[in-house]
């Protein structure tokens, strides 16, 4: 079976916009990348139920979130002064869009019009105190996505926050709760267990995953285990990127920027701790983003900074991963999405 999966990209140097490329199931192969839509840096993507494409976008020097058809044919851009987001999600119940913008320190919020377009809705900027990290200097919004019960939860790299939001049908944001990691954490992004009120939050500052209960009723989270990404004797600079969970939700799985690799944790059957079993290269250098396949049986890696992919069959027994192709080229690549 062929899957389609489309690639964002920065488009700084030999890159033009979003790719695609195809992961032929049976053979194991990915392969025929083709540029599908001209497009500046869109550096994360996401899909509609409807079949909508939304990414990050720069244009003339203002930065947001474009919108496209199921086809792929450009409806609109909803673009203001300054930097580009980093991160989109959609909400189906509300039809509203989020986006983070890093460089701003703010929450946007778009609607998603009938057509599949873009109205901008409402914006929430942080302004609380930074952390002590030399990256910290200002509020740096990276992650905005909902929990499993609809709120938004928003990670903060810059304030060393985790916060909660309601929402309204209008996208007006109200904040219930903030969880504060340790200092220099720097939250990145965050995934929820399948089955369980469990949430695992990447540091990308120093290099940990934590382990957080998240309770329903007020939308605060709690810290159980706080684990490292990277082996104990490694002693280069590194930087947390992805973080995925398997749909069974037995394994967990991050990427190292700097220490090049996949870790892969084993998750109890609560969902409550992690244990380290495999770290495996990337196969290149800055693997920004990675993702697995819908059914779980393979994990597509794109390393930004030597400009390729590199494909991992998966054991869904042991969670495992297991080099298949490396060397693949793809310009720029920092979102690998399944389409």
């Amino acid at each position: 079976m062929i899957k389609n999966i489309l690639l964002g990209t920065y488009t700084r140097n030999k890159s033009e916009g979003i790719y695609q490329i195809q992961l032929d199931t049976e053979k194991g192969v990915l392969d025929n990348l083709t540029l599908v839509t001209k497009e500046t840096s869109p550096t994360y993507l996401t899909k509609s139920q409807a079949g909508n494409l939304y990414s990050v976008t720069t244009q003339n020097d203002e930065g947001g979130a474009s919108s496209y058809d199921a086809k792929l044919n450009f409806l609109n851009a909803v673009t203001e002064e300054g930097a580009p987001l980093c991160y989109v999600a959609v909400d189906e119940d509300r039809q509203l869009l989020y986006g983070a913008n890093y460089h701003k320190g703010e929450v946007n919020v778009y609607h998603i019009k009938e057509d599949g377009s873009l109205d901008a809705a409402a914006a929430v900027y942080h302004d609380e105190e930074t952390g002590p990290h030399k990256n910290q200097n200002t509020a740096h919004v990276h992650y905005t996505d909902l929990t499993p019960d609809n709120r938004l939860v928003v990670c903060d790299l810059g304030t060393d926050h985790v916060q909660t939001y309601d929402v309204d049908q209008s996208g007006s944001l109200t904040e219930v709760a903030a969880y504060v990691t340790q200092p220099g954490c720097g939250p990145r992004h965050l995934v929820f267990h399948p089955q369980e009120d469990i949430a695992y939050l990447f540091g990308e500052l120093d290099n940990t995953v934590a382990v957080l209960a998240y309770n329903s009723e007020d939308g605060s989270f709690s810290l159980l285990q706080t684990i490292s990404t990277v082996p104990d004797d490694f002693t280069g600079e590194s930087a947390g990127a992805a973080i995925r969970i398997s749909k069974d939700g037995k394994f967990l799985y991050a990427s190292n920027r700097g220490h090049n690799s996949i870790v892969v944790y084993q998750i109890s059957e609560d969902g409550k701790s992690l244990e380290t079993i495999q770290f495996i290269s990337t196969e290149g250098d800055g693997p920004r983003d990675f993702n697995l396949s819908p059914e779980n049986d393979y994990v597509v890696c794109g390393n930004q900074n030597t400009d390729n992919l590199s494909l991992y069959r998966r054991d869904a027994a042991t969670g495992l991963l297991e080099l298949l192709q490396k060397d693949i080229y793809a310009p720029e690549c920092v979102c690998v999405y399944f389409d």
